[in-house]
Order: C-alpha cells, then structure tokens, then sequence
C-alpha cells in the first residue's frame, strides 16, 4: 500500500513562509494527478491545490491561489507545496493525496500565529 509522507509543517508567523512536501516510497509520484487538502478544526477537509502527473497542470482554491504554489522535483520524488504570505485562517492539518490509488498521508500540522 502506498503511503504519502508529508514533512515540513510548523509554527510560522502571520505573512511568513512554509513549505510542507509530499513523498512516498515505492510510487513514481509524477505518474499521478497528486492533491493537497486541508482540515481545520471543526471544519470540512478542503482542497487547496493540485498537480497533474503528464504536464504538472496546477489548480488551487481561490482562498489560497496567489500565495500558494504547487511544484514537483521528479529528481527527489517530491511534491511541495510552497506556502507564502499565510494567514491565521490557514492554520490546519495539511494532507498530501494520490486520488487514482486512494492514498493519504497522515498530514502535516501548520499553525499561523503571532
């Protein structure tokens, strides 16, 4: 079974930078469409943003499109997901998908505070 890992969450202040990956063992990840969502407490899990597998065609929430950007290092078998000017509102569990293998990381903890 393929299991995202998702290192790179943290305790950033208001406007900084993060920049959270997604790898995982025994998987080519740019074969696959790969999503990154997000969970709030007491919220619904939301995506913010995907990549394709053939032409890294990217897609983000209107919530975050601007500051957040999706990119693949093929070389390393990486997703990232380059987080900038963040917002409190941004605090949450952030999880790293592959749809088509119905596989989820456990998540990375981001936390935007002063």
């Amino acid at each position: 079974q393929v299991q995202p890992v998702e290192p790179g969450g943290g305790l950033v202040q208001p406007g900084g930078p993060l920049r959270p990956s997604c790898t995982a063992l025994g998987v080519t990840l740019s074969m696959y469409i790969l999503r990154w969502y997000r969970q709030a407490p007491g919220m619904e899990r939301e995506m913010v943003a995907g990549i394709t597998g053939a032409t890294s065609s990217t897609v983000y929430a209107d919530s975050v499109k601007g500051r957040f950007t999706i990119s693949r290092d093929n070389a390393n078998n990486t997703v990232y997901l380059q987080m900038d000017s963040l917002k409190p509102e941004d605090t949450a569990v952030y999880l790293c998908t592959i749809p088509s293998r119905k596989s989820w990381g456990h998540g990375t903890r981001v936390t935007v505070s002063a």
